[in-house]
């Protein structure tokens, strides 16, 4: 167990955690995060990721769970805060937290994302949300992409709002930070040079065909466009196929994060039902 430490004020380390919750160049630039919750803490310590310290009040009995984090993650710091330092660097919404941890960040590498025969990817394209962020993460995990790529001028994977957003997912399947589309672009490129019949389809009001009638069986990296103003120019061109959700009602279009899971749930229910076409 790594050795214990006691944070009782508003000391440089405590304003470190706390510049997490609403500054994104602090937490680039230490490379780590904040965690909180029983779920999406345990996922971090499940599928493997590097936890730099969980903060815990030395004051509250802790529970069979933060008891056992406590004594079996290798390498992280054990720190001792007051309640009071801990409900701040919280949701503040839920109450004190029993257990907080301080998370790394894996590199924003494509490879980290597997590529399969029956892969199937989504693209963000400059989300401004964080909550769309980790909602879109939660569906794609929900069903069965291998990963999340968020392109351009985005807003953060890591802030506190996507991370809550995602309950957890954010650490069960890769989510990778790009500059552009051409990093993407690239690595599909080099997929089909490996022999995978990768597909590129945007998602657009106009597109040329009916999301349902579009088989989405094969290999398929899904585009997302901006909550305002949907796909970009540069994403529009390099789509091989762009399909539409048929939509009723007075809605002019859907949430992006929602239009995300429909599109999700369409693939993967191609996919269990042999590409047979919604019924109508």
């Amino acid at each position: 167990m790594a050795a214990g430490l006691r944070v009782s004020t508003r000391n440089a380390r405590f304003q470190q955690w706390e510049s997490y919750l609403a500054n994104r160049t602090k937490r680039q630039r230490a490379g780590e995060f904040l965690v909180q919750g029983v779920r999406p803490v345990s996922l971090a310590v499940e599928h493997g990721w590097t936890i730099r310290a969980l903060i815990h009040d030395p004051e509250r009995r802790p529970s069979r769970w933060a008891a056992d984090l406590l004594r079996t993650v290798p390498g992280a710091d054990r720190v001792a805060m007051s309640g009071e330092l801990l409900a701040e660097l919280g949701d503040k919404s839920e109450g004190p937290p029993e257990l907080l941890a301080v998370a790394a960040m894996p590199p924003d590498d494509l490879g980290r994302i597997p590529v399969r025969q029956d892969f199937l990817g989504v693209v963000f394209d400059r989300p401004t949300s964080p909550g769309n962020i980790g909602s879109l993460i939660r569906s794609a995990d929900a069903f069965g992409a291998h990963g999340v790529i968020v392109t351009g001028h985005a807003a953060d994977v890591y802030d506190p709002r996507s991370v809550r957003a995602s309950t957890g997912s954010l650490f069960a399947l890769p989510a990778v930070r790009v500059p552009s589309h051409r990093e993407v672009l690239g690595w599909a490129q080099a997929r089909r040079a490996d022999g995978l019949p990768l597909l590129v389809v945007g998602t657009d009001e106009h597109g040329e065909q009916d999301l349902f009638d579009f088989r989405l069986t094969g290999p398929v990296l899904l585009v997302i466009g901006n909550e305002t103003t949907g796909l970009s120019r540069a994403w529009r061109e390099a789509c091989d196929h762009m399909v539409r959700i048929p939509i009723g009602g007075s809605a002019s279009s859907l949430n992006a994060a929602s239009a995300a899971t429909t599109v999700l749930y369409e693939a993967t229910r191609q996919r269990l039902l042999g590409g047979r076409p919604a019924p109508r």
